[in-house]
């Protein structure tokens, strides 16, 4: 998949994975052009911020599309779990991962990135703070995150 700067935040993990604010029709056909196979969308579609065709226009383009959506101020356990779902079954394939920013996708991947790749804290941290600094609502989740996945035991 070929990188996109175009697109707002966009930040690439590895040769299968990038991450994204929300991207133009033409900036999701040149990804689909550029080999991108999959889009996960973790924006509520709020219209005032989305691609009202994103999915029909995945649909036409031949990629997968899964939709996540996590509400900004009250993002739950629950929706990282059916995130890093669908990010594991596509495993082998091409995907961006976006929102509207990528402050929710920042955040998430830290917490994949730690969860399944074998990131160390500095790491997801840094991923997060190449993008931005968490507001309250997000630092309390990631720490609460965090500390469900330690067993509750402090770090």
């Amino acid at each position: 998949m070929q990188d996109m700067p175009d697109i707002y935040n966009f930040r690439r993990l590895d040769q299968r994975i990038a991450t994204s604010g929300q991207p133009t029709e033409a900036q999701l056909r040149a990804l689909a052009a550029g080999g991108c196979r999959a889009v996960i969308n973790l924006h509520t579609n709020d219209p005032r911020w989305a691609l009202p065709i994103e999915a029909a226009l995945l649909d036409d383009l031949g990629l997968a599309y899964h939709h996540v959506p996590v509400v900004f101020d009250a993002p739950k356990p629950e929706d990282f779990e059916a995130f890093a779902e669908r990010l594991d079954l596509l495993a082998d394939t091409p995907v961006l991962v976006h929102c509207v920013a990528n402050y929710r996708v920042s955040c998430f991947m830290a917490l994949y990135g730690e969860r399944r790749l074998g990131w160390s804290r500095g790491r997801a941290d840094a991923w997060i703070a190449d993008v931005w600094a968490p507001d309250p609502v997000w630092t309390t989740y990631l720490r609460r995150m965090r500390l469900a996945e330690a067993g509750g035991k402090s770090s």
